[in-house]
């Protein structure tokens, strides 16, 4: 890439340009680009198939990106229909297997959310947020039809059926655009009675030549939601808050509105046109164009368009206001284009400026929350489906939350034992970037060492690199920063999730650096450090070998052959298979898909809620067969069959003993190994399986042995 520039992790496709809705504020159509009238109404299978070309290229280009982001935009996605999103969710799947993993989602206005689209949105993994202004009267004011008749007991619906246990995993939470017109607490209780995982409050797009209503009206506005979603014990995250927060202890935002991150998103419209942020559209008629297309150019060029390079730079770019302001670092001088005028372009303060400094004062005078402890537990119906064999989603979603606990409370724990920098990187990590840390606390393999560390069975310092390799993973994963010293004796670094760097002998002091969502590794003091790719291509001895992945088609997972704490399977691990072994693994893989589907479509749930890495094992008998490892939840062993059929049985298998397990650890389901053995084969059998003697069990182990008999 060219000097000062960097990669994109956000990718916002416009797949259909225009909207069943006739909102009087949006940006999109009602703002000073005009764009959207000349453009085609739905993106193209052309445009869409390069789109997902060049976001792979893209991806390839930088190995050091651990995941993309690809937002479904509009106008209205779904108008673009569900055949058409669901094409591109596989064929973004497919291009990116074995490169990075993908946060696919999408914004909707939910009007045509039904059972059949909820269905595709679970079944593609695309996470969907849903536009809500808050009760009937606060959202019809503005979120209107083109008859002028209100949207609001429409898009309740739709959120009601996206929120329900069958689709909720879809659910990724509500967006409300503020109107100080409404009130700010009959607009909280109607958002937080619908139960949403996140909601985003956002600031009316505005400039300095069209500015918002005055005197610190929105500051006022969020303070009262702030205090009252305090008072309620905080029952839901909320970006602006959590974003604030986060920036008084020095990290990065949650939200581009915020915070001193250089921008890494780019928008393609449904012509193929590579574009700015599309909130630049309140600015001037295009505002946010480049001239560059995905047609013809790679994001690597468009990422050296002046636009992109204006916004970087941190504090030394902001205005001289702004520098001299005693919150900026929070602030970051408010969402890029708030700051425009057109006698000087962006050289100024937000036109928010005023509301953002009393809602961040305010913010900041709010005493810290206190931790909240949660009990995992199931629900009796939740134990009951589970302990006949299959498990609905919610005892599914339940059972892999529980579990998700358990190992952030041995991550806990070893962290209290092994006090240091590392472990206050990983607390404060936990605290302020809590879905980045899940994301790597969930790597199976985790568990496996911390139980071996709380045993005492590794030595001290190898515990305390640990710990800084998973600061690390999740600092790349939340793209801010993290500096790892590498010891001298040091041959490897795995990084959970990511891959493993392997280093020559008598390589002297290094670093490993996760810095805006790019690994380098600095191989000599005050040398600037280089991308791991780039290290490892180059004469230096490094080693970079990122994890692969294995997909069925409606499922994705992790070829864990780098962890050095995989070894707890009851066979060896195998070596890091070569590019001809793992191109045959990937076959096997996406061809037992369809076995899944047609043989074992009651299972199939289980493998795509529980299963998340699959680790090469030794062959000790001939080809075929599973392992698991007690402590490594959602973890499999494998030595390769022979056929895609087999292997589908063996999957099957495999994640029914992961089910067992997991119920091991919140149930006592037996008192003694002999009745549990018996338990756990009449089990992975299946119902209607053969009597198991009732001695010997809990009554917890009893109900199981009577669902189990069909």
């Amino acid at each position: 890439m060219t000097a000062g520039t960097r990669a994109f992790r956000q990718f916002v496709l416009k797949v259909h340009s225009r909207c069943d809705l006739a909102c009087d504020h949006c940006y999109i159509y009602e703002h000073a680009d005009q764009s959207w009238r000349r453009r085609p109404r739905v993106m193209s299978d052309e445009v869409a198939q390069a789109v997902v070309a060049r976001i792979a290229e893209h991806a390839r280009a930088h190995p050091e990106l651990p995941r993309v982001h690809v937002i479904l935009h509009g106008g209205e996605p779904l108008l673009a229909g569900r055949e058409r999103l669901a094409r591109i969710a596989r064929d973004l799947r497919t291009a990116l297997d074995g490169v990075c993993e993908l946060d696919l989602r999408m914004q909707t206005n939910g009007l045509r959310l039904d059972e059949e689209s909820c269905r595709m949105l679970v079944r593609e993994g695309i996470s969907t947020g849903v536009s809500l202004d808050g009760d009937r009267a606060s959202n019809d004011r503005h979120r209107k039809r083109a008859d002028g008749t209100g949207s609001y007991d429409a898009v309740v619906r739709a959120v009601r059926l996206l929120g329900s246990a069958p689709y909720r995993s879809a659910f990724a939470g509500l967006l409300c655009t503020i109107d100080t017109a409404n009130d700010p607490l009959d607009v909280y209780e109607a958002l937080a009675a619908l139960d949403p995982p996140r909601v985003d409050f956002l600031l009316p797009h505005a400039t300095w030549d069209h500015p918002p209503r005055g005197g610190a009206a929105h500051a006022r506005w969020l303070i009262a939601v702030h205090d009252r979603w305090r008072a309620d014990g905080r029952p839901f995250p909320v970006r602006v808050f959590d974003s604030i927060e986060a920036g008084r202890d020095g990290q990065e935002s949650f939200t581009e509105a915020l915070g001193l991150g250089s921008p890494d998103l780019v928008v393609v419209e449904t012509d193929g046109e590579i574009e700015q942020a599309d909130w630049l559209k309140t600015v001037q008629e295009g505002a946010p164009g480049t001239g560059f297309h995905v047609l013809r150019h790679s994001f690597d060029e468009a990422a050296a368009h002046p636009g992109f390079l204006a916004q970087h730079g941190g504090v030394e770019t902001l205005s001289p206001q702004c520098r001299a302001c005693p919150v900026v670092r929070i602030c970051g001088g408010g969402l890029y284009g708030h700051r425009h005028r057109a006698d000087n372009g962006f050289d100024n303060p937000s036109v928010y400026c005023e509301d953002l400094f009393r809602l961040i004062g305010h913010v900041l005078r709010t005493p810290r929350p206190q931790p909240v402890s949660r009990p995992h537990t199931l629900t009796a119906h939740g134990f009951d489906s589970l302990a006949a064999g299959d498990g609905d989603a919610d005892a599914l979603r339940a059972l892999a939350a529980a579990e998700a606990s358990v190992r952030r409370m041995l991550l806990g724990a070893v962290c209290a034992r092994y006090p240091g920098p590392e472990a206050s990187a990983v607390t404060r990590l936990d605290r302020h970037r809590p879905r980045e840390t899940a994301g790597t606390v969930r790597h199976p393999h985790l568990g496996t060492w911390a139980v071996r560390a709380l045993e005492g069975r590794l030595p001290a310092p190898a515990v305390r690199r640990r710990l800084g390799e998973i600061a690390a993973a999740t600092a790349l994963r939340a793209g801010s920063g993290y500096r790892l010293a590498l010891p001298e004796d040091a041959d490897q670094a795995h990084l959970p999730g990511i891959g493993r760097l392997t280093l020559p002998p008598g390589h002297g002091p290094a670093e490993l650096v996760a810095r805006e969502g790019d690994l380098l590794i600095a191989l000599r003091p005050g040398r600037d450090p280089l991308p791991v790719a780039r290290a490892a291509g180059a004469d230096t001895g490094v080693g970079w070998e990122p994890v692969r992945r294995l997909a069925t088609g409606e499922a994705t997972f992790l070829l864990e052959d780098g962890d050095p704490h995989r070894d707890g399977f009851p066979a060896e691990p195998a070596p890091r298979p070569d590019e001809a072994e793992y191109a045959r693994w990937a076959r096997l893989f996406a061809e037992a898909g369809a076995h899944l589907r047609t043989r074992y479509p009651h299972r199939a749930p289980g493998i795509r809620a529980l299963l998340a890495t699959c680790t090469p094992l030794r062959a000790a008998d001939g080809p075929g067969g599973v392992a698991v490892d007690p402590h490594a939840f959602g973890a499999l062993g494998i030595v390769l069959p022979y056929t895609a059929e087999e292997l589908a049985g063996l999957l099957v298998e495999g994640v029914q003993q992961i089910k067992f397990n997991a119920l091991l650890d919140l149930f006592d389901l037996a008192g003694s190994d002999e009745s549990r053995e018996d338990l756990r084969s009449a089990y992975l059998n299946g119902p209607p399986a053969q009597a198991v003697s009732l001695d010997g069990l809990t009554d917890y182990g009893r109900r199981m042995a009577v669902r189990l008999r069909g």
